[in-house]
C-alpha cells in the first residue's frame, strides 16, 4: 500500500492493514495485521504504530521447524532523500529510526517488511536450552545422545598438547 505524501492532512491518517505478503528466507503464516498513524510535518513523515505476524523459521542449532509470533512496534520518521546529498552518508545511532523516500510516495509494505526483518533473531531457537546435532553422526542431540567420539583434537592445536604432556613428564 503506497501513502501519496502531499495528501496526507494536517491530523494526520490511520492506517489498518491486513495482507499477505512474503519475505525472502521466511514462511509467513498469516496475514501480516499493521494499525499504522502517518503524521507529516515540513518534510519529514513519520509512522508508528504496531504490527502482529506469524513466521515459520529453522532453529538454527537442530534445524527443526518453529513458529514465532511477533509484536512488533513501530517508530520510524522519513526524510526527504535530497536531505543526504550526494557525500557519503553513515548511520549514527541517533538516525536508527530514520528512513529516506523519493518522490512524492511512501510504501507502507516495504516498510513492514523491513521492520519484521530487523525484529527476527540472527539465530532462531526453539528453545533456549536446545542442544543442535552432533556434527559427525547428525543424530537431535535433544532426542538422544550420540556414540562419536569427541576426544580427537584439531590438528593446529597439537602442539600444545605436546607440550601439556611434557609438563606431566
Amino acid at each position: 500500500m503506497k501513502i501519496v505524501i502531499p495528501d496526507i492532512p494536517e491530523e494526520g491518517i490511520i492506517v489498518e492493514l491486513e495482507e499477505k505478503i512474503s519475505i525472502e528466507g521466511f514462511s509467513v503464516t498469516s496475514p501480516v495485521k499493521a494499525e499504522l498513524e502517518v503524521n507529516k510535518t515540513v518534510n519529514e513523515v513519520m509512522v508508528t504504530g504496531s504490527l502482529y505476524v506469524e513466521l515459520e523459521m529453522e532453529c538454527s542449532r537442530c534445524l527443526k521447524g518453529l513458529r514465532q509470533a511477533q509484536d512488533i512496534p513501530i517508530s520510524v520518521v522519513y526524510h526527504p532523500a535530497e536531505e543526504i546529498g550526494s557525500e557519503k552518508h553513515g548511520l549514527h545511532d541517533d538516525e536508527m529510526d530514520m528512513g529516506f523516500y523519493t518522490g512524492e510516495e511512501l510504501d507502507l509494505l516495504e516498510l513492514i517488511q523491513e521492520q519484521i526483518l530487523l525484529s527476527v533473531q540472527m539465530k532462531p531457537l526453539c528453545n533456549e536450552d536446545c542442544k543442535g546435532i552432533c556434527p559427525r553422526c547428525g543424530i537431535d542431540l535433544n532426542i538422544g545422545t550420540c556414540t562419536c567420539v569427541q576426544k580427537e583434537i584439531d590438528p593446529r592445536l597439537e602442539v600444545l598438547k605436546k607440550l601439556l604432556d611434557k609438563e606431566k613428564e
